[in-house]
């Protein structure tokens, strides 16, 4: 797969809400995931990574989840989300947006890397 098709198919993905199919098609095992912030800001491994995301689906109730489309240059793609979502604990509802950078190397995802202001 080229760079393009992986960062198509990634939004394509993230639009339909099937973040875990994103994760499965197009990460490499020992994929990374980037955080400005937080307790563990650097996350490794694939395996890793889901439970993450898994642990942020317990304290977050997604409404939903815009995606721009991918802007290619070489091995790394960008793409803005803007995610309307509430705090479980605080029911804070709020829509946030963040820039995601992703580098492609042997046809999978090995990094992603996520801006934002809290």
């Amino acid at each position: 797969m080229t760079v393009q098709e992986i960062a198509d198919g990634l939004v394509q993905a993230c639009r339909t809400g099937k973040f875990d199919e994103a994760y499965t098609n197009y990460f490499s095992k020992d994929a990374k995931s980037i955080e400005p912030m937080g307790d563990n800001p650097v996350t490794e491994g694939l395996d890793n990574m889901f439970a993450k995301a898994a642990g942020w689906a317990t304290t977050t109730e997604l409404h939903g989840c815009e995606v721009s489309d991918p802007i290619v240059a070489g091995n790394y793609f960008t793409t803005k989300f803007v995610l309307d979502s509430t705090n479980k604990q605080t029911q804070v509802r709020s829509k946030n947006a963040e820039l995601a950078l992703y580098h492609v190397k042997d046809g999978k995802i090995v990094s992603e890397q996520f801006f934002y202001d809290m």
